[in-house]
């Protein structure tokens, strides 16, 4: 089993300064970028650090990744997205995953264990609106196996295989969604796994939540009238 290690990116200099010198290369058979159009010095830096970046084909985080299946060269990746919020020890856990006949994995923030950015506050939208899609999810699509709570973290894996069966649709941002999904839908073998949130170290958060939210909701009723994926 040969594991990828993508990165995600657009203008995420603060970020790619702290998590990249931590990414022990020898636990990747290959490790590369997909970046949106950085303007801060993102692109430079990771290429005078030895990581092929590649510009995206078109806009929008699901072209992201549909590039980033396509530029793998394994059996399966990893999306990490370098903000300096997630521990980047935490890519490791992958492979252990995949070597066990997972197809799809969730770095998981919703799960006994891990840690969300809003769990000090009282008052948690973010959070409750994950968990709230994560139960609409399980009720219209899971036959069986493993629940996938954390429905909307970017911080996920799965067989390149499993990712290039899925339907392409014409999202912009509902990727994590879909991928959930079609795990149901395919009876994907998956499992999440407990990871700690921290807030992001520079930048602006590209998914504003309103927009993001109503785009999410969008793409759930699209998949109960799409034809079950084989």
């Amino acid at each position: 089993m040969t594991v990828a290690l993508c990165l995600v990116t657009w203008n995420e200099i603060d970020g790619v300064k702290h998590d990249v010198p931590l990414i022990d290369r020898s636990k990747f058979d290959q490790i590369y970028c997909i970046d949106g159009g950085s303007t801060d010095g993102t692109v430079e830096y990771l290429a005078a650090a030895g990581i092929p970046v590649y510009r995206q084909t078109a806009k929008g985080l699901n072209q992201a990744c549909w590039d980033g299946a396509e530029k793998c060269d394994c059996d399966a990746f990893v999306f990490f997205h370098p903000k300096g919020t997630i521990p980047v020890g935490d890519t490791y856990k992958f492979r252990e995953f995949y070597e066990r006949g997972y197809e799809f994995v969730v770095g998981s923030r919703m799960m006994k264990g891990a840690h969300n950015e809003e769990d000090t506050k009282f008052f948690k939208p973010r959070k409750w609106f994950v968990l709230a899609t994560g139960l609409a999810a399980k009720i219209l699509f899971k036959h069986e196996g493993n629940t996938v709570w954390d429905t909307l973290h970017g911080f996920r894996g799965m067989t390149k295989t499993a990712f290039l069966s899925m339907p392409k649709t014409d999202g912009k941002v509902t990727i994590d969604m879909e991928m959930v999904c079609h795990a149901y839908k395919a009876r994907l073998k998956r499992i999440e796994f407990p990871t700690s949130e921290s807030p992001r170290l520079g930048g602006v958060t590209h998914f504003k939540a309103w927009a993001t939210g109503k785009q999410i909701l969008k793409c759930l009723w699209k998949e109960l009238w799409m034809k079950e994926s084989k």
